[in-house]
């Protein structure tokens, strides 16, 4: 087997796998109480920015070294650069965007709060409340019971909203991310990692105050995405587009939507990402999606099948998606019957974010194979649901990491036995 930290690489695409599944995860991991503490001082006083840029380079230096200690072959910096409000934390995968865009006007209203509903009428779809959720809305007692774990322990933030032209104005933070990330890659003795990154859909969910037309605000949104997504793969990293919204709008559309209408809907957000993503190397783009990361019934979910054919027209070179979670983990028949063109690979969850149970190596082995078995072994990389920090406990986020890195060497050792 090759080393811990080597990336494999094959044919036209540097993500798939030679001689052993490769080993990643979604992009945040637990942050240290003393790192959310410093951010929250400079976010409170500005003269304790330097303290605090001086502990995230060391702190990404440690999540990578922690990386290479379980096992991870494709690390990142834990997502640190996209600063969390709280050791709970289910947004700062988004959150980070509103300080790297430029016309944006602050709000006060949680999005988990807000009693705005907003309907959908004949023929057009709009997204309504996180209140007005189809999934909320069914189980309503369990939402608003503080004790049910669903949302227990979450900091309220407030998001802002679209008031002027989109630019983008975070060159200095991705420049950090990419600094902090390369050293620490070197350091380590990996060759390479990726960045997450926004994508043009997810970040065009805020209140539009100044675009006349979704497609105007959606493709601003791309044209100022690009610039970070550029940024990083001109760095020689990978760029991670998180796109929840591609399948999780579905349970925002209150009516529920056709199939026919809701995918009309998303395309206008893909061929927005494809806008953003043109002319860069497809294997140094991976694609996340995912039905959201918060820990509720999730009965509302489109199904996976819906989405699979929408998902393989983004032009990245892997995909990663929920494949461990117990409203997922059935769909990985779906890729029976779908054809992934040969240079790209997935990357399905094999542990799960949305339970404290760590997920045996055997069972992690045998969900990679079973990808491996109807994919092939050099395109599988075993990964995560989705991010671990702020959705479980430190100590469990890396016993699952460390459970996912052991069921890859035994999957390993059988695919090339």
């Amino acid at each position: 087997m090759a080393s811990e930290t080597e990336t494999s690489s094959q044919g036209n695409s540097a993500f798939l796998n030679t001689d052993f599944i490769q080993t990643s995860h979604v992009g945040s991991l637990p942050r240290s109480p003393k790192l959310l503490a410093a951010n929250a001082a400079q976010a409170n006083n500005p003269e304790d920015r330097a303290a605090y840029e001086e502990l995230l380079s060391i702190s990404v230096q440690d999540i990578v070294a922690k990386q290479r200690e379980v096992g991870i072959t494709l690390p990142n910096d834990g997502e640190y650069g996209h600063t969390m409000s709280n050791s709970v934390d289910y947004g700062a995968w988004w959150n980070y965007s509103f300080s790297r865009l430029g016309g944006l006007t602050p709000g006060g209203v949680d999005r988990w709060q807000s009693e705005d509903k907003v309907r959908s009428e004949p023929g057009k779809i709009r997204l309504t409340s996180m209140k007005d959720r189809r999934d909320r809305q069914r189980f309503n007692e369990a939402y608003n019971d503080e004790t049910s774990g669903i949302l227990t322990g979450r900091k309220p933030v407030s998001q802002p909203s679209f008031s002027g032209p989109i630019t983008y104005i975070g060159q200095d933070a991705v420049r950090r991310d990419i600094d902090n990330l390369k050293s620490a890659l070197a350091s380590n003795g990996y060759s390479t990692g990726f960045l997450p990154a926004l994508s043009p859909g997810s970040a065009s969910r805020l209140t539009n105050e100044y675009y006349a037309t979704d497609e105007e605000l959606v493709y601003a949104c791309a044209d100022a995405m690009r610039e970070e997504y550029v940024a990083i793969i001109d760095a020689g990293l990978t760029v991670q587009i998180d796109d929840p919204s591609i399948a999780e709008n579905w349970d925002m559309i209150n009516p529920e939507p056709s199939i026919e209408d809701y995918l009309a809907f998303t395309r206008l957000r893909v061929e927005a990402l494809n806008y953003a993503l043109r002319g860069l190397p497809q294997d140094q783009i991976r694609f996340h999606l995912c039905w959201g990361s918060w820990h509720g019934p999730h009965t509302t979910d489109l199904p996976f099948k819906e989405l699979a054919k929408t998902m393989l027209s983004i032009n990245a070179g892997a995909y990663s998606f929920e494949a461990a979670n117990v409203r997922h983990e059935h769909e990985w028949k779906v890729w029976q019957d779908l054809t992934l063109p040969e240079d790209k690979v997935v990357l399905p969850g094999v542990v799960s974010h949305a339970t404290n149970v760590v997920e045996h190596p055997e069972l992690v082995a045998d969900r990679i194979e079973r990808f491996a078995k109807v994919l092939g072994r050099e395109r599988v990389i075993a990964s995560t649901d989705c991010g671990l920090g702020g959705r479980v406990h430190p100590q469990i986020a890396w016993a699952k990491l460390e459970s996912l890195s052991e069921g890859a060497r035994l999957a390993s050792q059988r695919l090339w036995s």
